[in-house]
């Protein structure tokens, strides 16, 4: 959701800004521009469109802007339909420059006291207020930082900032509170970024701002401001992943390139963590095992397919003894709940920016948890640079907007931290050893899941034409009817709900004709009679079943309305990350037959930074 990119150097630096946009395009964006300072004629420079960062380009062309000092940002509406003028950056009076992620709450407050003051608005964003209050401290004070310093006193809300101003040639300032923001450390250049890819062709060396920092940024060096407006120092990281942009490896779309890296992704997750049937506890951190021991129950908080993969934890830690509550984090802060002794605060998150996520995770520090663990694809993300706790999931990048093999590794992460927790109820070390050689299985049994790949690209064809879909779970597999229900609304657009299985006769059978497919995934477990027997309700109302089932089953049902896809025998505790892989395919395909945009659906950004 939303990128910025800014740069300050002795060359050009409109190539850096626009490659810094291509690399964020993941995150969701409906329209992107660019504002520099020309140091021939000292004036601002700014080029905005609707549509794909590859339209700025073919503008650039058209119009070159160029400058040593630059700001520039892919936008996802929020405030104002996607057009030009509500396009980022935002100018005032020609004077200053701004880039924004974020929502400023007091906007209206802020719009009208700034209107009354002459200022004159040409766009319905919340951002403009934030270019006026700072041109108007500008002029009070003839110092940007300042100015900058001062009109953050007034917003409500959260921000990451990209500032310039035609007056100050040297100067870049950068602020943040509540979305993330980085400092790109270069020779005698610096830059900005909202995610540390952007920057990865000009540095690998970077300086991760805080809650409430503010930075100056010059040529030759910055300086980071706390709060209180102090001088602080921060320390230098170092990328973990750089390189070229991520190419589709001859795959259609980024989306089905990750979902088949998963056997690859969910085998990298489980290195150094599992061994011959043995977990390996240090993978948490040095102190888990003695923090594990004191463990009493766990909260888990996440959203969207975060929140999914939680509920299935939610499964794993109860069978196993252990107490755990699960929660959508935009609930989480708004209700007055009650935090057991001994309880970990568990928060998940792709991205590990998630706005929600993040402010659950600091409201969770002031309610008397035992600890904090995040599971996160990104190391260098606020949700891991703020948990005591860490594990990473070692996805790698995922493009796509609608997550796939970062939901896989969720899993496989719970999993381990499920059996971490287990042997510490009761469970023995034999059951455990069991139990950890089924996830040394899993990379083979997703290979074989994989092999389905044909026969469900023939089975959505059943569903281009569809408005509707329902899916159905039971036990750990109802979450993963949700993630599947989820997925195929995401990208295709088809209406599609999950329920589960035994909920049928209590609504949604009203709804089931032969135009609503009804989706099913059928492990080998305890409650396998009881899901066949919701089956044979939906088929004597007419509907049309397509089950994605163990090659052990025998579904007793056949005939032109039912559809049995057969994967391999699957572990029973394993078999939600299996069963997810043939619903991420089939909503894949269905959405490829829809003629929609997989990769980048409509409306929807991939890592979403306000709340």
């Amino acid at each position: 959701m939303c990128g910025i990119v800014g740069a300050i150097a002795e060359r050009n630096v409109t190539p850096i800004l626009l490659e810094g946009l291509r690399r964020l395009e993941y995150r969701g964006y409906d329209s992107a521009g660019i504002v520099t300072r020309d140091g021939r004629d000292g004036q601002l420079h700014r080029l905005r469109t609707v549509g794909k960062v590859q339209m700025l380009a073919d503008g650039l062309r058209q119009e070159p802007v160029r400058g040593s000092l630059g700001i520039a940002h892919t936008r996802w509406a929020t405030h104002g339909e996607p057009c030009e003028r509500n396009a980022h950056p935002h100018l005032s009076n020609d004077s200053v420059a701004v880039v924004h992620n974020g929502i400023i709450e007091n906007h209206q407050e802020l719009r009208q006291e700034l209107s009354a003051a002459g200022y004159r608005f040409e766009s319905e964003t919340d951002t403009e207020v934030v270019a006026h209050l700072i041109e108007q401290r500008m002029r009070e004070t003839g110092d940007l930082r300042v100015a900058v310093q001062q009109a953050i006193t007034r917003l409500t809300g959260a921000y990451s900032l990209g500032v310039i101003c035609r007056a100050d040639p040297d100067r870049l300032i950068a602020a943040r509170a509540g979305s993330p923001l980085v400092l790109g450390i270069g020779i005698e250049e610096h830059f900005i970024a909202s995610d540390v890819f952007a920057l990865a062709p000009v540095t690998q060396t970077f300086v991760f701002l805080e809650e409430g920092d503010i930075a100056e940024v010059q040529r030759e060096q910055f300086v980071i401001y706390d709060r209180a407006g102090q001088p602080v120092e921060r320390p230098l990281s170092y990328a973990a992943q750089q390189g070229g942009p991520a190419g589709k490896g001859g795959y259609r779309h980024f989306m089905l390139k990750e979902i088949f890296e998963q056997p690859a992704v969910v085998a990298e997750t489980l290195e150094g963590r599992i061994h011959q049937g043995h977990l390996l506890e240090d993978s948490f951190g040095s102190e888990a095992g003695a923090l594990f021991d004191q463990v009493q129950g766990v909260h888990i908080v996440a959203c969207g397919t975060s929140y999914h993969a939680g509920l299935v934890a939610r499964y794993w830690l109860e069978s196993l003894g252990v107490p755990c509550m699960v929660e959508v984090a935009s609930e989480y802060r708004y209700r007055r709940g009650v935090t057991p002794p001994g309880t970990l605060f568990v928060s998940i998150s792709q991205s590990g920016e998630t706005a929600d996520t993040l402010a659950a995770l600091r409201e969770a520090k002031e309610r008397g948890y035992l600890s904090t663990l995040a599971i996160c694809n990104v190391a260098e993300s606020s949700l891991v640079r703020e948990s005591a706790l860490i594990l990473l999931t070692r996805a790698g990048r995922e493009i796509g907007v609608a997550s796939t093999k970062a939901f896989t590794t969720q899993l496989v992460a719970l999993r381990l931290l499920a059996l971490m927790l287990g042997r510490r109820y009761g469970l023995s070390e034999s059951n455990v050893a069991v139990l950890a050689r089924d996830l040394e299985l899993l990379p083979k049994a997703l290979e074989e899941a994989l092999l389905l790949d044909n026969a469900i690209e023939r089975l959505a064809e059943h569903f281009a034409e569809k408005h509707h879909a329902l899916f159905l779970g039971r036990g750990p597999q109802y979450p993963i009817a949700m993630e599947g229900a989820l997925k195929l609304k995401e990208i295709s657009y088809i209406h599609a709900e999950a329920y589960p299985a035994g909920e049928l006769k209590h609504g949604p059978l009203a709804l089931v004709d032969a135009d609503m497919p009804v989706v099913c995934v059928l492990p080998k477990d305890d409650l396998l009679e009881k899901v066949l027997s919701n089956l044979q309700e939906v088929r004597a109302r007419g509907g049309v079943l397509f089950l994605f089932a163990d090659r052990e089953v025998d579904t007793h049902l056949s005939g032109v309305d039912t559809h049995v896809l057969s994967l391999g025998a699957v572990p029973e505790s394993i078999a939600p990350i299996v069963f997810t892989v043939p619903l991420q395919l089939l909503a894949y395909h269905a959405a490829v037959l829809k003629g929609t945009d997989v990769d980048q659906p409509r409306n929807l950004a991939k890592s979403v930074t306000v709340e």
